[in-house]
């Protein structure tokens, strides 16, 4: 059996959150669904699995309660769960950065569909900024693309601040995994004086679902929030798996390393565990192996 897997974000006013929470985690539990949904007064922000049937209402739930189109959400599967659980949580912000003048509602950089992305991107004015954290970039990118090093999205206004200037980067254009943080991140550039700032429509979800590999860009595979832990050309699986001790993004590379132990440690997390902690976690790794077997 297969999973349908929809990631959606809206930005809208939204009241009376305890109420909305309830009824959407009803919705979705009485329908067998899995994945986190985040609502806060200036949105909704999630990613979700089911079967056809349940995702085909919960779609239809989208449109009635947001006003978010089908085409709006990005689409892709698994093969497995790849959520434990269902989780709706109210939170300050449905992607967090901490400043009121990235406000999406106001004002937005330009959005850039995936079919014209690499003509803006080919400019060799356009400074080409990826706005995710350093453990997603570490998975792939797009060629020529800058990374900030960043440990969390709220570090974002830091670098800028830091590193770039309106006044000679007159041109940016930047991505994401689905599109979100591009909203806040060009709302909050576009404040502090840059002029003209692009974003990708959908993020790299959709451009990997739409351009053609032969005209593709990027490099390497998407990192994703859930259990398949990246996607590459087309949405397809990836041989990429997660760090039980730490949760670093894994390739091939990284689990041949005499650091790697599964369940235990890491080339990323090998030098922070003492003996205890992997004695700790390597009897965790059996219990569940067994149950699993």
């Amino acid at each position: 059996m297969s999973f349908a897997v929809a990631a959606f974000y809206r930005f809208l006013p939204l009241d009376d959150l305890d109420r909305l929470k309830s009824s959407l985690s009803a919705f979705c539990r009485e329908r067998g669904m899995r994945g986190t949904i985040l609502l806060a007064s200036e949105g909704v922000n999630g990613t979700v699995a089911g079967a056809e049937a349940p995702m085909a209402e919960f779609v239809e739930e989208l449109g009635n309660r947001f006003g978010i189109a089908r085409g709006e959400i990005r689409f892709s599967q698994a093969a497995d769960w790849p959520f434990a659980r269902m989780k709706v949580r109210i939170r300050p912000e449905i992607i967090t950065l901490r400043d009121e003048e990235a406000d999406p509602n106001r004002r937005t950089g330009h959005h850039v569909s995936p079919q014209e992305w690499n003509a803006v991107i080919s400019d060799p004015e356009t400074l080409l900024l990826d706005t995710r954290n350093r453990y997603e970039t570490r998975v792939g990118g797009f060629e020529g693309a800058v990374d900030p090093g960043i440990d969390q999205f709220t570090d974002f206004k830091d670098y800028v601040e830091r590193e770039l200037d309106p006044a000679k980067h007159r041109k940016v254009a930047m991505f994401c995994t689905g599109g979100i943080r591009c909203e806040k991140a060009s709302a909050w550039m576009l404040s502090k004086g840059f002029e003209e700032v692009y974003q990708l429509k959908g993020g790299i979800l959709s451009y990997l679902e739409t351009v053609p590999a032969e005209d593709s860009r990027w490099q390497g595979a998407c990192y994703v929030f859930d259990g398949r832990v990246a996607l590459g050309q087309g949405l397809s699986s990836t041989d990429w798996t997660a760090c039980f001790a730490c949760g670093a993004p894994l390739s091939p590379e990284d689990r041949a390393s005499p650091e790697f132990e599964d369940g235990v440690s890491c080339p990323h997390c090998a030098d922070q565990s003492d003996a205890a902690r992997a004695e700790a976690l390597r009897e965790r790794h059996r219990r569940m192996t067994k149950r699993e077997g």
